[in-house]
């Protein structure tokens, strides 16, 4: 039996006025959702935590999002090259991080949390600084390819066993790690990643893919343990130790200010033009020369839709694959967890959201055979749409992740017979 478009638009309607009229009331705690005032975060449902943003004049705290979604578990068995992934800048640069050298550490900080937590909360790529340091290979945030006790966190070791003990205890997950080199001593690289028992997930340098193509799929990576991708910035170590040279396999923009520069995204001197297609991995990097803790929250909220939009044009409709932050869990609520459901729902499926590739509500509107307006209408009951373009698509993100509505819509699809 045909399902008459008119009924399903006013069932449709029903339904979020029902919903909306559930949301109107207090949230019961624990479980207050997306952008619910709180004041804990043990009254926020899983995967939110209770934050501010005062950089942006939201100062009252709300439940934010905390934690990036698992797309590869809604569209499946794609090359590895068509997702995106969020990584941290400097994933080690930590803000509690003790000193391990006894000295007072003088140095900028990049991140607020362990690498384990950055992995448990959806980062899959981390950016490593490593350096001969005391006879033994250090992570630290230094300069002029010098450590000093200073500016050193930590063995790279404690962080590798960190990534070991992750790919050993979720073994469908990748990780790509990206290493600013300054280790010297002979086969350094390649002796840390044995000592941490991680050459077992190592991506073969052989096997990489060259000139822009495909990379296997994600179940392809899996089966054969091939889970932990590494690039180095020193290209001699491809043949001296069997580590990817990163700008051979992997396109990138500026990092730090230049990155971020409204209307420019600009390649990296070391990388391929943006749209070469030289390589099918494109790294973005969106973070400040000097890292503003504070700020953070409204770089995530403001400016970089408008920057993935610039450097998915400049990469000529490629959509980066790695999407690189400092401090990536702040926000004024959504933040970079939001534009990585953005940017895989595009790429993956075509909808303006990842979690619409599960069904057709991502082009509803063409299905049912109104036009933009209309179902801006329709769905316009509680504010639910909001309509910021990304990527030149308008977008049914609020159907997700408005408070209180993410729970009745994750599970929802519409299909017309």
């Amino acid at each position: 039996m045909a399902t008459s478009p008119r009924l399903l638009q006013i069932f449709l309607s029903s339904s979020l006025i029902s919903v909306f009229s559930t949301a109107a009331a207090a949230c019961a705690t624990p479980g207050c959702q997306l952008l619910s005032p709180c004041s804990g975060a043990e009254e926020c449902a899983p995967g939110l935590y209770c934050g501010t943003c005062p950089a942006s004049g939201k100062t009252r705290p709300s439940c934010t999002r905390g934690q990036a979604t698992h797309s590869t578990d809604i569209v499946k068995n794609l090359p590895f090259n068509k997702y995106t992934w969020l990584v941290t800048h400097n994933s080690f640069s930590i803000v509690t991080e003790p000193s391990f050298t006894g000295a007072q550490r003088i140095t900028f900080y990049n991140q607020e949390d362990s690498v384990t937590n950055q992995l448990r909360n959806g980062v899959r790529g981390l950016m490593l600084d490593m350096y001969d340091f005391e006879g033994d290979i250090w992570l630290c945030h230094s300069f002029q390819g010098q450590c000093y006790n200073f500016t050193a966190f930590e063995p790279a070791f404690n962080t590798l066993k960190e990534v070991e003990a992750f790919l050993t205890d979720s073994p469908t997950e990748i990780i790509t790690i990206f290493i600013e080199d300054y280790v010297r001593a002979p086969k350094g690289l390649s002796r840390l990643f044995a000592n941490a028992d991680l050459m077992k997930y190592l991506y073969p340098l052989t096997e990489m893919p060259a000139n822009g193509k495909d990379w296997p799929t994600i179940t392809e990576m899996v089966e054969k343990n091939y889970r932990l991708l590494v690039f180095t910035s020193v290209a001699s170590k491809e043949a001296d130790e069997g580590i990817a040279y990163q700008w051979r396999y992997v396109l990138e923009n500026e990092p730090g200010d230049p990155g971020i520069v409204p209307g420019s995204c600009p390649n990296r001197r070391e990388s391929e033009p943006l749209n070469s297609r030289y390589a099918s991995l494109f790294l973005q990097n969106y973070f400040t020369t000097i890292p503003v803790q504070n700020d953070a929250c409204n770089e995530h909220s403001s400016g970089l839709t408008e920057m993935v939009n610039v450097c998915y044009k400049a990469a000529e409709k490629l959509m980066p694959n790695f999407l690189a932050v400092n401090f990536y869990m702040r926000s004024d609520g959504r933040g970079v967890f939001d534009i990585l459901d953005r940017m895989n729902g595009l790429t993956l499926c075509g909808c303006p959201t990842v979690f619409a590739c599960k069904c057709w509500i991502c082009s509803l509107g063409a299905h049912l055979g109104y036009a933009k307006t209309s179902v801006q209408a329709l769905l316009q009951i509680g504010q639910v749409i909001m309509e910021e373009p990304m990527l030149g698509m308008w977008n049914f993100q609020a159907l997700f992740l408005e408070p209180n509505v993410s729970a009745f819509w994750r599970g929802t699809c519409f299909t017309l017979y």
